[in-house]
């Protein structure tokens, strides 16, 4: 399980991976930049973003499957992870249709192939153990869903595809008492009446 910097290490990872696995025959045509984003900043002047791929987290939500399951490296312990859903949105800024749809493509099918994020693949400033991992799956969000985002932040409606990352355990602080004690009394009477 993680710390609270795992929401923004989750993030960080997914672009650090896009940014990595870019192929330079691709960036030779369409250079292209990977960043992750605050509705703040995209609210501010968007002009500077030239080609980029932006990742932008929308939506926070707790996991309703594992919401309440301890963890597994501590019977012992009864203090249940916070288990969240993290609703991002990858979107493309180009100027041209072409840089944009090719570059969607790529991204798309980046995360199609590789949806599954572990230790190896998370930064270390979200504390990750061994046993974390972070699937990358699709999410479908409807059109008026979808443009209500984009009106809520200042720029135009770009090129979008939404995913969740799912789940993502934030450890919390240790429970200072442990498992609660069970004790049951047994009282035997003779099988004769007095």
């Amino acid at each position: 399980m993680a710390n609270f910097y795992s929401i923004h290490s989750v993030s960080n990872s997914i672009v650090q991976f896009l940014r990595n696995a870019y192929p330079q025959e691709l960036h030779e045509v369409h250079p292209c930049d990977f960043r992750v984003v605050s509705s703040g900043e995209l609210a501010e002047d968007t002009d500077d973003f030239n080609t980029t791929v932006t990742l932008y987290l929308y939506r926070t939500t707790i996991n309703e499957h594992v919401r309440n399951v301890s963890s597994f490296k501590s019977p012992g312990d009864s203090s249940v992870p916070l288990s969240v859903d993290l609703h991002l949105m990858v979107s493309t800024w180009a100027n041209s249709a072409a840089a944009e749809h090719t570059i969607c493509a790529w991204v798309m099918r980046q995360l199609h192939q590789h949806p599954i994020m572990d230790i190896s693949s998370l930064t270390d400033e979200g504390g990750w153990s061994t046993d974390d991992v972070v699937h990358i799956i699709p999410a479908e969000i409807s059109n008026e869903d979808l443009m209500r985002i984009w009106d809520a932040i200042a720029p135009y409606y770009r090129l979008s595809v939404s995913y969740i990352a799912r789940v993502v355990r934030i450890d919390t602080d240790p429970s200072e008492t442990g498992m609660p004690v069970v004790a049951t009394r047994y009282q035997y009477a003779s099988g004769q009446d007095e």
